[in-house]
């Protein structure tokens, strides 16, 4: 009965470590600091997941095309730590992002101040720092 007990817990184990994982990446595995991004639009999703929290938001164009951008931050207890609530950012608030664009050229950054609808900066606590963006080279 033992003997059977281990091989199913090691098929059982087998089987865990098949399932997948979300990856977690470094800042600069995904964002350029020497690609720095300001953006200004309006707040149309929040996610207060880990490892992670993101919001996105509708960003006119010149044009006036509008793009859906996917905005990164701290984790969701880094945002608390820097002075976040749940309710710092509502869908529908206008918003200002300065961060840095991803490397692959989607519209994805990763925020690291947002500038709200009254003035007031908040800092994203994330990987890339709370420092403002470098300039460009």
């Amino acid at each position: 009965m033992r003997a059977k007990l281990g091989v199913l817990a090691a098929v059982a184990g087998l089987l865990a470590s098949a399932a997948p994982v979300p990856a977690h990446h470094s800042f600069a595995a995904e964002y350029d600091a020497n690609k720095p991004i300001t953006l200004k639009g309006t707040v149309t999703k929040i996610e207060w997941t880990n490892p992670h929290a993101r919001f996105y938001i509708d960003v006119k164009d010149e044009n006036g095309a509008v793009t859906n951008w996917n905005l990164e931050l701290a984790s969701p207890n880094g945002l608390v730590r820097n002075g976040w609530t749940r309710k710092s950012l509502n869908v529908g608030d206008e918003v200002t992002v300065q961060g840095s664009a991803a490397k692959d050229g989607s519209k994805m950054a990763n925020a690291r101040v947002v500038t709200l609808a009254d003035g007031r900066q908040v800092f994203a606590g994330s990987s890339g720092g709370d420092a403002p963006p470098r300039r460009a080279r």
